[in-house]
């Protein structure tokens, strides 16, 4: 053990029990029965402190402390792990630099890790010694950030790790399938209800009272893609940025529910990879080099039957996406909102089928033609909604369990809490692609 863990204070932390009242005995029939006894957790040590990684100030390396206290369950339905392994994504080093995503400081970040459940709160769905993935999409919780060794997480945020999957591959998977369920199940309206008894999404939020859905997110979780524009079988979908681990999940998402897929990506570094891969290789590999030539292969290929794209670069490739799904010139001036899309954003087309984009790291700066309208993936219904994070994770682990979908490639491990600074630095000289790099603790 390091040395400057060895001093910490530990104490013996009981779980709270299911029930404090002395069960009450029913009586059917002729036989007596009691209800029976909540299952009884075992009792691991917690320590008082742990190790986490916090960032003090934007634009300045995270740091590390020994002496971080370890966050308590506050609700019914939360579960404390024990980190093992975390998946680095690009937000991590985005947001200290760019300062942006940073509700306090110190900040606690960290979205994706793979780990043991140590407690688990009376209603949790899941026991002591699971084996587990947890998704941290509500940044401003600071117990839920992965960049420490005691994790917070609500049940519903929560997948089971098959046995088969190693806490390494196991933390790459969880924002990436999020942003891909998200983008596609709510922003486009793909039915899931096919593949391994997946949710459908526009269904299920129509069903819950509209109230419950954030306000920032209801316009594009309820009218956001009508029912007769959702895609069919069969129909187009573009995705610009092949490479990215959002990109390796959207592209198996979107097969399996029958659609067809254009992909563009840089052939000479991506291209044999994509193409050899049997769950990601798309209908149509484009090289993204020449953008210009890449839109017009686009369109020459889809026929004009091209209505959905999903970009994960940035504005400049959201821009060409857009106009490669246009069935007309976009505008050239300037005039997208990202934080106020226009729904509709005018005129639909005759057939009342407009096109949609999804921008996962941006949106066109320039304003859209009147059949094409934008949207931003709402990722905090994830963790906003129950009803839906405990959809998506409960189908992702029917995915992973019977080997549905593949995880993206692990690039690399960086090993300690001590080395998350120098995977962010490899992911900001541009050395992480086509995978994900790991940080095992």
């Amino acid at each position: 053990m390091p040395e400057w863990l060895s001093s910490r204070r530990w104490s013996l932390r009981t779980r709270s029990e299911k029930s404090s009242r002395t069960p009450i005995e029913k009586k059917t029939g002729d036989i007596t029965t009691a209800p029976a006894p909540a299952k009884v957790q075992p009792e691991i040590q917690i320590p008082d402190t742990q190790a986490a990684v916090l960032l003090h100030a934007p634009k300045q390396p995270y740091q590390l402390t020994s002496d971080h206290p370890v966050p308590e369950l506050l609700h019914e339905h939360e579960i404390l792990v024990r980190t093992r392994a975390i998946g680095l994504n690009p937000i991590d080093w985005k947001s200290p630099d760019f300062n942006f995503g940073i509700p306090v400081l110190p900040f606690l970040s960290g979205r994706e890790l793979a780990g043991d459940v140590v407690r688990a709160n009376s209603k949790a769905g899941f026991d002591v010694g699971d084996r587990v993935v947890a998704i941290s999409t509500d940044y401003r919780d600071q117990r839920k950030g992965a960049y420490q060794e005691y994790v917070v997480a609500p049940d519903y945020n929560v997948v089971q790790l098959p046995s088969h999957i190693s806490y390494e591959e196991g933390s790459t998977v969880g924002v990436a399938f999020v942003a891909a369920a998200l983008g596609l199940g709510v922003s486009m309206g793909v039915d899931f209800s096919q593949v391994a008894g997946g949710p459908d999404l526009f269904t299920l939020l129509r069903d819950i009272d509209e109230s419950r859905i954030p306000s920032d997110v209801r316009a594009e979780s309820l009218a956001g893609i009508r029912n007769k524009e959702r895609p069919k079988k069969g129909d187009w979908l573009a995705v610009w940025g092949g490479s990215s681990t959002s990109a390796h999940l959207t592209i198996q998402l979107a097969k399996l529910a029958g659609l067809r897929v254009v992909v563009m990506v840089d052939k000479a570094k991506h291209g044999l990879r994509i193409s050899n891969h049997q769950s990601i290789r798309p209908d149509l590999l484009v090289d993204s080099h020449d953008p210009e030539r890449a839109i017009s292969i686009i369109k020459a290929n889809t026929k004009g039957n091209l209505r959905f794209g999903l970009d994960t670069r940035g504005k400049e490739t959201a821009e060409y996406l857009l106009r490669a799904i246009s069935p007309e010139s976009p505008l050239t001036k300037p005039g997208v909102d990202e934080d106020n899309l226009p729904t509709p954003p005018g005129t639909p087309s005759v057939d009342g089928h407009r096109s949609h984009l999804i921008g996962m790291s941006g949106l066109p700066k320039i304003a859209p033609g009147q059949e094409v309208l934008l949207h931003n993936v709402p990722i905090k219904l994830f963790h906003d909604v129950p009803e839906v994070g405990s959809a998506l994770t409960s189908w992702l682990g029917r995915l992973l369990g019977e080997g549905i979908i593949t995880l993206p490639d692990v690039l690399d491990v960086e090993k300690g809490f001590e080395n998350i600074n120098s995977g962010l630095d490899r992911m900001r000289r541009g050395e992480i692609s086509g995978g994900k790099l790991v940080v095992k603790v």
